[in-house]
């Protein structure tokens, strides 16, 4: 088949979990003999300039191409997905594979021209508090239109499924997200750079933004007693104001690594003593799909999109609830046989429960 996809910002990249996820899938469709381009955005790596990379043609096999984007505040993402829509549409594909709300706004051109179009809802976008009003209605448009005109669409949880079947009585695929089993490495790069070392600090890695719940983080860890450092490793997206409100409020023993990736984020998911994820709201998160899969004793909101991927296997505490947030993290910090315990088996269960060759087969016969 003759495969395009776009909504992500752009391959390879780690600016976001879409990235990811559309970097897996056309990867491995590629490997299965299939013929993929991702239509990538045009402009600068939302966590600084330092973190661009030079245009590509090809990418593991993968075609890649770069459409027209103006940048700016909610203008990047609607003018990318508008050129690539067009893009897809009159180009020579069997399938458009459409990633994100925002992006689904297009999705009738492609359809209109005779393209299967399937779309990916990696979660209820227009309800981030980063959205201005314009950007929230084009989300929430680019939802309706998916409902309306895709031939499937694919959820990552269970509650965005109910809510497509309550709001616009649409069936919907429920297929998670995947991870990949990686090794673990020693800490040498974090120890040079920040001073850390194996099970010295607490960690949260993930995009810096309101709904992520790291106010809560930041608060909850001014009534801890510890020697352990929180370390709050992510770039901004759209959100350098809160960013910096953040970290004026944080006490002296957290650290702000920014964006981070390669051998650093290896480091900090192989030596972190707790990994915490806070969050309001998330679609399926691909963070706490690779924390757990380090190994790592992992603490999150109770909302259903987190607790349903780790079960039993994880620490949750009551949504927005910075007392709740402060006991767990302070009995476990206190108590190391309990975060043994749950870092014993967190890998196993993530990795089996969780595999992109799964995903993968799955999609593909959605393509059919």
């Amino acid at each position: 088949m003759r495969i395009a996809m776009f909504g992500q910002k752009r391959i390879p990249s780690r600016e976001g979990g879409v990235e990811v996820v559309v970097e897996e899938l056309s990867t491995r469709m590629v490997n299965k003999g299939h013929e993929v381009t991702v239509l990538n955005r045009r402009g600068h790596h939302v966590a600084g300039d330092e973190y661009d990379s030079s245009l590509l043609d090809e990418y593991k096999g993968v075609k890649i191409k770069t459409v027209p984007t103006i940048n700016g505040k909610g203008l990047a993402a609607v003018s990318s997905s508008v050129f690539a829509a067009v893009k897809a549409a009159f180009g020579p594909y069997d399938v458009i594979h459409i990633h994100a709300e925002g992006p689904a706004f297009m999705c009738w051109l492609p359809k209109l021209l005779g393209k299967k179009v399937i779309v990916t809802i990696h979660g209820l976008d227009w309800q981030r508090a980063k959205w201005g009003k314009f950007a929230s209605w084009y989300i929430k448009t680019g939802e309706r239109q998916a409902a309306r005109h895709a031939d499937n669409i694919i959820v990552l949880s269970k509650g965005v499924q109910e809510y497509f079947r309550k709001a616009y009585n649409r069936d919907t695929v429920f297929i998670p997200n995947g991870v990949n089993k990686p090794n673990q490495v020693e800490a040498k790069e974090i120890t040079k750079k920040w001073g850390l070392t194996k099970d010295s600090y607490v960690l949260y890695l993930g995009r810096i933004v309101p709904e992520k719940g790291l106010k809560y983080l930041i608060e909850a860890w001014k009534n801890i007693h510890t020697e352990k450092t929180l370390v709050i490793a992510g770039g901004s997206s759209d959100t350098n104001l809160f960013f910096e409100e953040l970290k004026s409020s944080a006490s002296d023993n957290v650290i702000f690594t920014g964006f981070t990736q390669g051998r650093e984020l290896e480091e900090l998911y192989s030596n972190a003593y707790i990994y915490c994820l806070p969050s309001d709201l998330e679609g399926m998160p691909l963070s706490l799909l690779e924390a757990m899969s380090y190994g790592n004793c992992c603490v999150t909101s109770d909302i259903p999109e987190c607790a349903d991927v780790v079960e039993n296997h994880a620490v949750t505490f009551k949504k927005g609830n910075v007392e709740s947030l402060t006991n767990t993290l302070q009995t476990l910090l206190d108590h190391q046989e309990q975060t043994n315990h749950y870092k014993k088996n967190a890998s196993d269960h993530i990795c089996k429960k969780y595999n992109w060759d799964d995903v993968v087969n799955k999609t593909m016969e959605l393509y059919k």
